[in-house]
C-alpha cells in the first residue's frame, strides 16, 4: 500500500484529496495545525506546525511516505509583511531539507498559487513573477526555495487558480452565498473571463500529476483549473437558474459609486461588500494557461453544471448539519 503524506490537508483542497485517496486504498497522513473538517479523519491527523523543524521532521520520517503533497500555507490576503506568511517560506524550507532524508520518496508536489502573478499579466516562463499582494510574494518565495533546494525525486509545483466546491470557504463560498441570497448582481453588460476550477476536477488533476512523471525541467509548473474559462455572468446565471430565479443588472456607474463608498468606510475599518478592489476583480479578466496540466490530465470528470449542482446540494446539507 502506497503512503501519501499531505500537509495542510485539513483545508479545503486537502479535505477533498484525503477522502478520494482513502477511497482508492492509499494510506494517508495529514500534517496540519488544525483538526480535519471531517471528524472521522482525526485518526490520520498529526497536529504539527510546519515551521517547527524538529516536530515536522519527526512526523514525516515516522510516516515514511512514498508520495508527498504540500498544501500547508497561510492563504488569506490580510498579511502586511512577508513575516506574516512564515508558513509559506520557512515551512517549505523545512520540507525541502526533510525530504532529502527520504531516499525512497517517489514524488512530491508543492503548492504555490496563481497569485504569483496579477490578473491579466502574461507570464514569459515558469520563473516569471508579478505578484501584487504579500501573499503572492510569499508564494514566489515558496517557488524560489523549491528551485534552490530541488528534491532528489520527481517533483512539480502546482498553482491552483480559483477553486470551488464542497468544503470551500472564503472567498468562493461567499460568491455562492450571495447568489443564493439574491444579493449578487451583474455589473452592466461587462463580460469577465476567469480560470476557475471545480474541486472534483482539481483532485483529479493533482492525483494525475502525483502519479505521472513530470521530469522536464522546463515544465515543472502546472496551473490547476478548468477549461474552458468561465464567463462570470454566465456562471452566476447558471447557479441562479438552478435555484429558480434571475440575477438583476446594475448600472456600471452605480456600482462604481458603491465601490467608492465602500473604500471610504474601509478607512474607518468598516467592511462593505463592494470596494474598488472587488470591483476591479469582478470586471478584469484572469486567465491562466492550462496546456501543461491538460497534457497530463486531459479528461476532467465533471462539467461546471455538474459541479454547481453538487456544490448547491452540499451547501444545503452542510447548513442543516450545523
Amino acid at each position: 500500500m502506497n503512503r501519501v503524506l499531505l500537509t495542510g490537508a485539513s483545508g479545503f483542497i486537502g479535505t477533498n484529496l484525503v477522502e478520494d485517496l482513502i477511497s482508492k486504498g492509499y494510506e494517508v497522513c495529514n500534517i496540519d495545525i488544525k483538526p480535519p473538517q471531517v471528524s472521522k479523519r482525526n485518526n490520520i491527523w498529526k497536529n504539527v506546525d510546519i515551521t517547527d523543524y524538529l516536530s515536522f521532521e519527526k512526523a514525516i520520517l515516522d510516516f515514511k511516505p512514498d508520495y508527498v503533497i504540500h498544501l500547508a500555507a497561510r492563504t488569506d490576503l490580510d498579511g502586511k509583511t512577508l513575516e506574516d506568511y512564515s508558513a509559506n517560506i520557512v515551512g517549505v524550507e523545512n520540507l525541502m531539507k526533510i525530504i532529502h532524508k527520504i531516499p525512497n520518496l517517489k514524488k512530491i508536489i508543492i503548492t504555490s498559487s496563481k497569485f504569483v502573478t496579477k490578473n491579466g499579466y502574461q507570464i514569459k516562463n515558469q520563473h516569471d513573477f508579478c505578484p501584487h499582494t504579500k501573499y503572492g510574494e510569499s508564494k514566489v518565495e515558496t517557488e524560489i526555495r523549491v528551485w534552490k533546494d530541488k528534491p532528489q525525486c520527481d517533483w512539480c509545483i502546482i498553482r491552483p487558480t480559483s477553486i470551488w466546491g464542497p468544503w470551500f470557504g472564503v472567498p468562493y463560498r461567499n460568491f455562492f452565498d450571495m447568489v443564493m441570497r439574491k444579493m449578487y448582481f451583474h455589473i452592466g453588460h461587462i463580460k469577465c473571463y476567469k480560470t476557475y476550477g471545480y474541486i472534483g476536477n482539481t483532485v483529479y488533476q493533482i492525483e494525475q500529476l502525483l502519479f505521472h512523471e513530470t521530469l522536464d525541467e522546463d515544465n515543472k509548473v502546472f496551473y490547476i483549473g478548468d477549461e474552458p474559462v468561465y464567463e462570470i455572468n454566465d456562471w452566476a446565471d447558471e447557479i441562479a437558474n438552478e435555484l429558480g430565479f434571475k440575477i438583476p443588472i446594475m448600472p456600471v456607474w452605480f456600482v462604481k459609486c458603491l465601490a467608492k463608498f465602500g473604500d471610504f468606510l474601509g478607512v474607518f475599518g468598516i467592511h462593505f461588500p463592494m470596494q474598488s478592489f472587488r470591483f476591479e476583480n469582478m470586471t478584469n479578466d484572469g486567465i491562466n494557461d492550462m496546456n501543461n496540466t491538460y497534457k497530463i490530465a486531459p479528461e476532467v470528470p465533471y462539467t461546471r453544471l455538474e459541479g454547481t449542482r453538487i456544490t448547491l446540494n452540499w451547501i444545503k446539507k452542510y447548513e442543516k448539519g450545523k
